[in-house]
């Protein structure tokens, strides 16, 4: 394994992913790039080399691709992030580039699980009132706009949990708690019963960091909204851990069964 990899995003996986590849005994013939997007103020910085900022679109990420000579890019981003992932699968045909989207696997609801699929934010907003009068919304900062406009939207009051401010419009009756996890169950359901939540709504982010509230909203009684992932771009090959990723620079491209899957 050699050459120049580029990671994008700043997701646990990719900082995981980083520290295993610049960390003691790691090939030194490899360079490593880690890429944030720069839209978390205090954002946690993983090992090795790291560029801030934006490419310029698909057009931009493939002039950079070629200019540092990249030979692999990694998609660690959010499962949410479509436009980056769309960006990269883009630049990474145009220029020949091998391309791994490393995602975790997504929630699976339990025994005593009261979810409710939905397709998108302005989805899960639609369901509200149906469901109950007191909101943890803990989609991000970003979109927030779907359940201020949504029908019946100013009957219901939201606790708003992000890491960083979230863009305006708010729903008109919001209480906001900014908050990183990882969070613990005996924490999620104390903040639960104490704003008197009887709805819970989430994006399928998937990983432990911020399942907790799930485990709550279960042994609470609280439904929950789940908001479906977005699908990766056609042809995009899926990998679901970091050991699969390490395993698959390391083999020249021959993958272990049930490590990965290609989109169609």
């Amino acid at each position: 394994m050699s050459g120049h990899i580029l990671i994008l995003g700043g997701t646990a996986e990719a900082r995981h992913l980083a520290a295993e590849l610049t960390g003691p005994g790691a090939d030194t013939t490899v360079r490593v790039t880690s890429s944030l997007a720069g839209r978390v103020a205090r954002p946690r910085t993983p090992a090795g080399e790291v560029r801030i900022g934006g490419f310029g679109g698909p057009r931009g990420l493939a002039d950079w691709l070629r200019t540092h000579g990249v030979d692999t890019v990694v998609d660690a981003t959010h499962p949410f992030a479509r436009t980056i992932s769309a960006h990269a699968a883009e630049a990474a045909k145009a220029t020949g580039t091998a391309l791994f989207a490393l995602r975790r696997p997504g929630w699976t609801a339990g025994p005593g699980d009261r979810w409710y699929p939905a397709d998108d934010l302005a989805h899960a907003a639609a369901q509200l009132p149906a469901l109950g009068r007191r909101i943890f919304l803990t989609t991000g900062r970003l979109g927030l706009a779907a359940f201020a406009t949504a029908p019946g939207a100013d009957a219901l009051h939201f606790l708003v949990r992000s890491v960083e401010p979230p863009e305006p419009p708010l729903p008109r009756h919001t209480d906001l708690v900014l908050d990183r996890g990882p969070y613990t169950v005996e924490g999620e359901t104390a903040l639960m019963r104490e704003a008197a939540i009887d709805v819970l709504v989430t994006k399928d982010s998937g990983g432990p960091a911020t399942a907790a509230k799930l485990t709550a909203a279960r042994n609470l009684g609280v439904p929950v909204v789940v908001v479906r992932r977005p699908p990766p771009p056609p042809g995009t090959t899926v990998v679901r851990d970091v050991a699969s990723v390490l395993r698959l620079l390391g083999q020249e491209g021959r993958f272990s069964r049930g490590a990965a899957d290609t989109c169609p």
